[in-house]
């Protein structure tokens, strides 16, 4: 680390970035940067929370151990920690009324990866209209087939629903477009004109699942949005329909949507989130021909990691320098925050 930093920042080491970032942050000589591997640095990483200003995390669950979650029974151990930072557009990894309660700023990276999001979810709509996926594997295990038989059907006329018109569920709205599909959103964040802007007709929930000829869901995993999508929901689907998710795992039931499925109510699913991560070869869900599925990766391609790591040490630079953070997920924090920027590091927070 450099010699007496105004300002340390604790990151869990991204091999594929780590350059990048490290030269964003390069133009403040005076902030100290410490990367750590997940595995075999305890000791290490124990010793470094104790002077700590800024920790910088996956927001993947499954690729973090649990002690090193950003939650309460570590927090107690960062005297000096001011920040947490995700790195992506989730903070499952973070606990915010942990943060909020130590007086600890949460931020993560929204947006960055939005793009890389909404290309693979138009993938696996793609892959599944167009049945790629099961004739691929129908092909390989030899089997004799007509063409009629794997005919898929185009999406120009259908109806997109999308649950979630963030960052990402936006660009979605744009590719759908660009299909000529008729555009459908729910999320209760956002006014009927904001969605209007944002290239989306205004729907209950209820309206968009039985409307929608696809649903794909681009929500956070929070307590308003686990188990949404249960047995009662596929049900509520249009037969045939097709349901996507680049969400985050447990937003659907998956023992229902398996159900929903084989009974030959839903066309076929679009898997990129689970419930554990990996899933195992041995998952119900996998076996079947009508689903595509993918690791976790709908958001990070080489581009959007390129991007969320510019972007996160942009936004720790300004944090460093005092100012408030553009994607701040606890903003009722600020108070009690700017005090204790200020008791720790000896400065005032900027105001403007």
């Amino acid at each position: 680390m450099n010699a007496s930093p105004y300002f340390s920042i604790l990151r869990m080491k991204f091999p594929m970035d780590s350059a990048l970032f490290a030269e964003k942050l390069s133009v403040e000589p005076r902030i100290g940067l410490h990367e750590f591997n997940i595995t075999g640095q305890d000791d290490e990483i124990r010793a470094a929370f104790q002077h700590v200003h800024a920790y910088h995390i996956t927001s993947a669950r499954d690729d973090l151990p649990q002690p090193w979650f950003a939650h309460q029974a570590l927090l107690q151990h960062c005297p000096k920690l001011l920040v947490v930072s995700t790195f992506g557009a989730g903070y499952d990894t973070v606990n915010l009324q942990d943060c909020t309660h130590a007086g600890i700023c949460a931020v993560n990276q929204a947006g960055s990866n939005a793009r890389a999001v909404a290309e693979h979810a138009l993938a696996l709509i793609l892959g599944l209209s167009k049945r790629i996926n099961e004739n691929d594997r129908r092909l390989r295990r030899g089997e004799k087939f007509t063409r009629v038989q794997g005919m898929g059907y185009e999406l120009l006329g259908r109806t997109l629903g999308l649950v979630g018109l963030g960052h990402a569920g936006t660009q979605m709205a744009m590719l759908g477009h660009a299909l000529g599909m008729k555009i459908i959103a729910h999320d209760p964040f956002l006014s009927a004109e904001q969605m209007s802007q944002r290239g989306a007709q205004a729907v209950t929930l209820d309206e968009l699942t039985s409307e929608a000829d696809v649903i794909s869901l681009h929500c956070p995993r929070d307590e308003t949005t686990l188990g949404m999508f249960d047995a009662a929901r596929f049900a509520a689907m249009k037969k045939g329909a097709l349901f996507v998710t680049t969400a985050r795992g447990d937003i659907h039931d998956e023992d229902a949507l398996h159900a929903a499925l084989t009974s030959g109510h839903l066309g076929g699913a679009g898997l990129d989130v689970w419930s554990v991560e990996p899933p195992e070869a041995s998952h119900p869900l996998l076996k079947l021909d009508n689903v595509v599925a993918s690791y976790h990766t709908a958001g990070v391609s080489v581009d959007a990691r390129r991007q969320m790591a510019s972007m996160s040490a942009q936004q720790l630079l300004l944090i460093a320098q005092g100012h408030r953070p553009p994607r701040l997920l606890n903003p009722e924090v600020w108070p009690a925050y700017s005090q204790r920027f200020k008791d720790i590091l000896g400065r005032n927070v900027q105001e403007t």
